[in-house]
């Protein structure tokens, strides 16, 4: 028989360390989102369908540019919001209706790693649209330009900053009222946000529309990808958006 020394077989329990448990949640976070295919295909086949439609169809006037160009960073921006805004905003806000966080609450998950698995599972889609609507815009006459950095910069921001809104609107509403404001704000920042039209047809406008997140998110990435231009100003505005959506969400957010 194997003797063992004292306290050997003793239980030490306690949490897992950090970073494990934000590989764990993530797994596990992005494992959910990909089990819901219909989710899957709609962030995929809208923001592609609607690509192709603008593009082909000229019933929006662009101001001379091509259409491609305008468009395609666009849709980019919008694959992005659909995603880390609405998508996250309704799942999160389902998931405190059904007790699903409540129960996560009990764990010894903090809230800032949960918040941080959610938003990386979304940018682990996002890859997957960002490829496709591209290969889509180049079969359509899409001539891209500009530094591939500042357009990570540009998605990583914008992905955290609608994030973090989709977190502080599903963690603080009720589902069903999460459903109907999600979707309100998302049919906003789409009208008013320079992706389906340039800001300038707003006139007057304009300046205070080109501090929407959607608005700095599109107007940067037509400033990288046509112009080849850094985009200051749409990267400062996202990062403020970025930092103030998380900590609000970080701070408000709850488990029921």
């Amino acid at each position: 028989m194997t003797a063992w020394p004292p306290g050997a077989l003793a239980p030490q329990p306690g949490a897992a360390p950090l970073p494990r448990m934000l590989r764990a949640q993530t797994r596990a976070e992005l494992t959910l989102v990909l089990r819901n295919g219909e989710q899957v295909l709609l962030s995929l086949v809208i923001p592609l369908g609607l690509l192709v439609l603008l593009v082909t169809v000229p019933f929006v006037d662009v101001d001379g540019q091509e259409r491609a160009d305008f468009f395609v960073p666009g849709v980019l921006a919008l694959a992005v919001m659909s995603t880390a805004f609405t998508g996250q905003a309704i799942g999160v806000g389902f998931e405190r209706q059904y007790g699903v966080l409540k129960r996560l609450g009990a764990t010894p998950l903090p809230r800032a790693v949960l918040l941080a698995a959610k938003t990386l599972a979304v940018l682990a889609v996002e890859v997957l649209q960002v490829m496709l609507i591209c290969l889509t815009g180049l079969l359509l006459g899409w001539n891209p330009s500009g530094s591939a950095a500042a357009v990570v910069a540009l998605v990583l921001l914008g992905t955290v900053a609608f994030s973090g809104l989709g977190l502080l609107l599903g963690g603080t509403l009720r589902g069903l009222t999460t459903l109907a404001a999600a979707n309100l704000v998302w049919f906003v920042l789409l009208v008013l946000g320079g992706i389906l039209f340039p800001l300038a047809a707003f006139g007057a406008a304009e300046p205070a529309l080109s501090l929407l997140p959607s608005a700095a998110l599109s107007s940067g990435l037509r400033e990288v990808l046509t112009a080849g231009e850094l985009p200051l100003q749409p990267l400062a505005t996202l990062a403020v958006w970025a930092v103030g959506s998380l900590a609000a969400a970080s701070r408000l957010f709850r488990w029921e």
